[in-house]
């Protein structure tokens, strides 16, 4: 459940910048390298915030992903 939240609000975040920088001024493309740079030091460190804001917001763990279904 946890990656499915996961990617749904990752997913908004980066849209919603594109959008921003489009229409409202070019410097919003930072907030998209902000969570492109996430993304990647998340991968070598095994450790996200949004993750753990998520499991204090109780959310679980587990299921979700393509291999459950």
């Amino acid at each position: 459940m946890l990656n499915t939240y996961f990617r749904v609000i990752v997913g908004v975040m980066v849209l919603l910048s594109v959008v921003l920088t489009v229409y409202v001024n070019a410097n919003w493309m930072w907030f998209t390298v902000f969570i492109g740079v996430n993304l990647i030091q998340s991968a070598f460190t095994k450790w996200c915030l949004l993750e753990t804001i998520l499991q204090k917001l109780g959310i679980k763990k587990g299921g979700g992903s393509c291999a459950t279904r």
